[in-house]
C-alpha cells in the first residue's frame, strides 16, 4: 500500500508539472548535464559502427534525451517510458513539431513492470528519476531482464555522498518531493550486482548539485 501511494503520488506530481517542465531551471542545471554525458556515452559505444540498436529510456518524462538522441543522428531507435500520462503526452508532441518521428515512441507504464520482452534492449537509460522508486532492487532487475547479452545500462541520479549532496538531495530535494530516496553509491553498485550486471563504473559528475553516474553491463 506505501508503494502504490508513493507512485501514485510521483504521478500526480508529475502530471501537475508537465506543462513547465521542459522551462524548468532544473533542466539548464540539472538535467542538461545529464543528459550530454548519456549522450557521450551513446556515441563512444557507436563509433563507426551504423549498426541499428534498441535503446529504452525509463522516466523519459517530456523526452528531451530522447529527442536529443535522434537529433544527433545516432543509430538507436528509441522508446521512452514513463509513470506519467502527461509527461508522455508532452513527449509524443516533441517529434511531432520538429518532424523527427523516425525511430522514436513514447509508452505509458510502471519501471517495475515493464512491457516488453526478455533481453529487447541494447541499452537502457534512467536519469534522475530512480529517487523516485519504492522498490529500486527490483526495478534494476527489470531493466536487467530486457537488456540482451552484451547490453548496457546507464544510471544518473542524485550523488548524496558528499555535504553539498546530501543537503540538496536529502534535505531539499527529500522535503519538496518526499517521500523519495536517494541511494549512496555503495547500495547503488550493490543494487547493480544483485541484478546481474558486470563492469559496473561509478562516476561522480560534478555540476551545481551532483549526479551519479552508474554504468552496468550484461555479460555477453
Amino acid at each position: 500500500m506505501v508503494s502504490t501511494e508513493m507512485k501514485d503520488q510521483a504521478r500526480r506530481e508529475f502530471d501537475a508539472w508537465a506543462d513547465n517542465y521542459d522551462r524548468s531551471v532544473l533542466q539548464r542545471l540539472l538535467f542538461e548535464p545529464s543528459y550530454n554525458a548519456l549522450l557521450q556515452r551513446l556515441r563512444s559505444w557507436c563509433g563507426r559502427d551504423t549498426r541499428r540498436r534498441r535503446l529504452l529510456d525509463i522516466g523519459c518524462g517530456t523526452g528531451t534525451l530522447a529527442a536529443k538522441v535522434i537529433g544527433a543522428h545516432l543509430p538507436y531507435q528509441v522508446t521512452g517510458l514513463d509513470y506519467s500520462h502527461t509527461m508522455c503526452r508532452q513527449a509524443r508532441a516533441k517529434p511531432r513539431r520538429s518532424g523527427a518521428r523516425h525511430g522514436l515512441r513514447f509508452v505509458n507504464a510502471d519501471s517495475e513492470h515493464l512491457p516488453f520482452p526478455d533481453g529487447h534492449f541494447d541499452v537502457v537509460t534512467c536519469s534522475n528519476s530512480f529517487h523516485h522508486y519504492p522498490h529500486q532492487q527490483e526495478c534494476l532487475c527489470e531493466m536487467r531482464r530486457v537488456l540482451r547479452p552484451g547490453g548496457k545500462l546507464m544510471l544518473i541520479d542524485g550523488f548524496r555522498d558528499n555535504m553539498i549532496g546530501w543537503f540538496v538531495y536529502d534535505v531539499c530535494v527529500a522535503t519538496a518531493e518526499k517521500p523519495v530516496f536517494h541511494a549512496p553509491w555503495s547500495a547503488v553498485r550493490s543494487y547493480f550486482e544483485r541484478a546481474g550486471f558486470t563492469r559496473i563504473i561509478q562516476q561522480k559528475i560534478s555540476v551545481l548539485a551532483p549526479v551519479l553516474l552508474t554504468i552496468g553491463e550484461v555479460e555477453s
